[in-house]
């Protein structure tokens, strides 16, 4: 599951998809109905690869949230986000058991399945472990002596 190029944009409904930058800003599709949208430098943006949830003993990425889900529900779509509180926290226990009940508000809880949903629709989401990263190889400098 890549989220590099999604993002969340404060005021606006649903998830964005990055396609060009701008001098002045950015072109954004949306992923709810593909119509175009130009984002100024001013508009607060949140790119999903960027956002972590709280746990005990560290930050787990997005991603590795949404994996957990797609994991759980085989790649299909979670519950709504529209649940109650205590049905959406008790979701999340048995995708996230460690996370801190403190710092992770409902509305995140409902954000992040609202986002997941989004993506699954989409075909975006994965349970697949992401492929690590091909290191680049350095050509081994021959002695000439």
């Amino acid at each position: 599951m890549n989220l590099e190029k999604i993002l969340a944009i404060s005021g606006k409904p649903g998830l964005y998809a990055l396609k060009l930058q701008t001098r002045t800003g950015f072109v954004a599709e949306s992923l709810l109905d593909g119509k175009k949208i130009t984002v100024g430098l001013r508009s607060n943006v949140s790119l999903l690869s960027e956002i972590s949830m709280y746990t005990y003993d560290q930050e787990k990425p997005l991603a590795e949230v949404m994996r957990a889900i797609a994991v759980k529900e085989d790649n299909g779509p979670a519950i709504s986000h529209k649940e109650d509180n205590a049905k959406l926290a008790a979701y999340f226990l048995e995708i996230l058991p460690d996370y801190d009940q403190d710092r992770v508000y409902p509305s995140d809880i409902k954000k992040v399945l609202n986002w997941y949903n989004m993506l699954q629709a989409k075909g975006l989401v994965s349970k697949e472990a992401p492929a690590p990263k091909a290191k680049e190889e350095v050509p081994a400098e021959e002695n000439s002596k």
